[in-house]
């Protein structure tokens, strides 16, 4: 990202993203970086993960995971209860289970 109306517009679209995920499911840091690179042709998911850390507290940023299924550690708690209220499926080892749970993202044309 080069000027500040291109970072303002990354974050956007990772936010857009990100609140488009259906209660019950959730998509990966990379499937995101993935649609929004497809758009504006840069980005990865370190990119986005940076963009929840610092803006997604307004979205369910639970409903955004690593490729495994997990959230970092410190998210744990606050995570576990959202995905059980929302009856998202889970393994055994408390990671979400992407197999059956996994939505896949997108940005529809403006």
């Amino acid at each position: 990202m080069t000027t500040e109306e291109e970072r303002e517009l990354y974050a956007e679209l990772v936010l857009r993203c990100a609140e488009s995920v259906p209660r019950g499911r959730v998509t990966t840091y990379g499937a995101i970086a993935d649609v929004v690179g497809e758009r504006l042709g840069r980005g990865g998911p370190r990119l986005v993960g940076n963009v929840m850390a610092m803006h997604g507290g307004a979205v369910a940023w639970w409903r955004v995971v690593r490729a495994d299924g997990s959230l970092p550690s410190s998210h744990d708690d606050e995570a576990r209860q959202a995905y059980l209220e929302e009856g998202t499926p889970l393994r055994p080892s408390g990671s979400v289970d992407l197999g059956r749970a996994f939505w896949q993202p997108v940005l529809g044309a403006e």
